[in-house]
Order: structure tokens, then C-alpha cells, then sequence
């Protein structure tokens, strides 16, 4: 069920950036809900992708610069990628926090002198 509204968040804040890149949508603070989106669309984020949303955080500005220079339609397409890049650093930001409560939980698990994982592969 979290996968499915992490989906579903991911697919609203990329249709909005989008859109809010080349239509300017005064109803709304777009950026802060751009990261609230991001901020659910981190529930749906595996292990796996997270250094490629991370990575994408990191060069969708350098992106959204080099697009910013074609002509007629460039600054939009630097909105764009200014947009995106909000909505992937609060994905960004929930994957982290996830990972390192579940590093954190392992950690603490390991002190308490028992293995739990060996213990039922023992009993197997």
C-alpha cells in the first residue's frame, strides 16, 4: 500500500513540475507542495534507487542551467528541472531518514546480545 501512494505521490509532483514550469499557477505554493509530494514519494523509494534520486538531486540543477540556454523555450525547461529537483530532495530526504532509522533499529537489535536471524536459521 505504501508503494502504491509513494507511486502515485511521484507521479503527481513530476505531472507538477511540469506543468508549473511552463503555466504559472498563483493558486498555490508550488514548491512547498512539491516537496511534500517528494516527501511521500521517499515512502516508495528502494535501497537500491536511492543514490540515483540522490544523484538526480544533485545534477538537475546543472541540468536545468545548460537547458536554460536554448532559445524561446530554455527558461522553462530550467523551471522544469528546478521543480523536479524540489520534489527528488524530499524523496530524497524520507529514503535517507528511513534508511538510517532501519541502520540505527539493526544496530540497537545487535546489542542486545542475541541474534535473532541466527537463531531461528539454528532452529531450522
Amino acid at each position: 500500500m505504501m508503494m502504491k501512494i509513494g507511486g502515485l505521490a511521484r507521479a503527481l509532483y513530476v505531472i507538477l513540475a511540469i506543468v508549473a514550469g511552463f503555466v504559472a499557477l498563483t493558486m498555490m505554493n508550488v514548491p512547498l507542495v512539491l516537496v511534500v509530494l517528494g516527501l511521500i514519494a521517499g515512502l516508495a523509494i528502494t535501497r537500491d534507487r536511492m543514490v540515483l534520486v540522490m544523484v538526480a538531486v544533485v545534477a538537475l540543477p546543472m541540468i536545468g542551467a545548460a537547458l536554460g540556454h536554448l532559445p524561446a523555450i530554455g527558461a522553462q525547461l530550467g523551471a522544469v528541472c528546478t521543480n523536479l529537483q524540489l520534489g527528488a530532495a524530499g524523496a530524497s530526504a524520507t529514503a535517507l531518514a528511513i534508511y538510517l532509522f532501519e541502520m540505527i533499529m539493526e544496530t540497537l537489535t545487535g546489542l542486545g546480545g542475541t541474534d535473532a536471524p541466527a537463531r531461528k536459521r539454528a532452529a531450522a
